[in-house]
């Protein structure tokens, strides 16, 4: 069964996770019935800043504005299967965790927790506060699925887009999508 998702990237620093993430969706295309897209008001700007590009959207991506609460998504009668918020801001993840939901990401995700849905955030902040640690347990006990960008190296990534990678599998993993990643125990490490 092909999916329904939701990506969105927010201002946070970390557009790079949010770059890799669409190609890998790109690739396992043939897993994936439709993708919208939101971007923050902030996140075109920091894409433009940090990778030196516009935004291109290929297929099977639709890009939304963040306002527009006629959006498919917007309800839970859409059938979206999940939301990805990569990167999250700290500020997203507040609203989020509180019930705010001024702008069509955070509604989103509150119909994603409602109708007890896939919601994947991947923060890219460190270090965290108390503020933000709760923020993050509220989403958690709601049913979101918190996954900083933290990198993993045990598949020894010898780019900074490997090392991304490892990121990024890791959400695609955690999504339900069959993609081939790096699994810990199916390799001979040589320590």
């Amino acid at each position: 069964m092909k999916r329904k998702i939701v990506v969105a990237v927010t201002g946070a620093s970390g557009a790079i996770y949010a770059k890799i993430l669409f190609e890998k969706l790109r690739e396992i295309k043939g897993q994936l019935d439709e993708v919208g897209v939101i971007f923050s008001t902030n996140a075109l700007d920091i894409w433009k800043y940090e990778l030196k590009e516009e935004f291109d959207p290929v297929f099977p991506f639709h890009v939304y504005e963040k306002d527009d609460f006629y959006a498919p998504f917007a309800s839970g009668s859409a059938n979206f299967d999940t939301l990805i918020i990569c990167p999250c801001s700290m500020g997203t993840i507040g609203r989020i965790a509180h019930g705010v939901s001024n702008d069509l990401i955070s509604r989103t995700a509150d119909v994603m927790l409602k109708e007890r849905r896939n919601l994947i955030l991947v923060p890219r902040e460190t270090p965290f506060n108390l503020i933000h640690l709760e923020n993050m347990k509220t989403i958690t006990l709601g049913g979101g699925i918190i996954c900083p960008a933290t990198p993993s190296f045990y598949s020894k990534p010898e780019t900074i887009i490997q090392v991304v990678e490892t990121v990024v599998e890791r959400i695609l993993n955690l999504a339900g999508f069959e993609i081939e990643s790096f699994q810990w125990g199916k390799f001979n490490p040589t320590i």
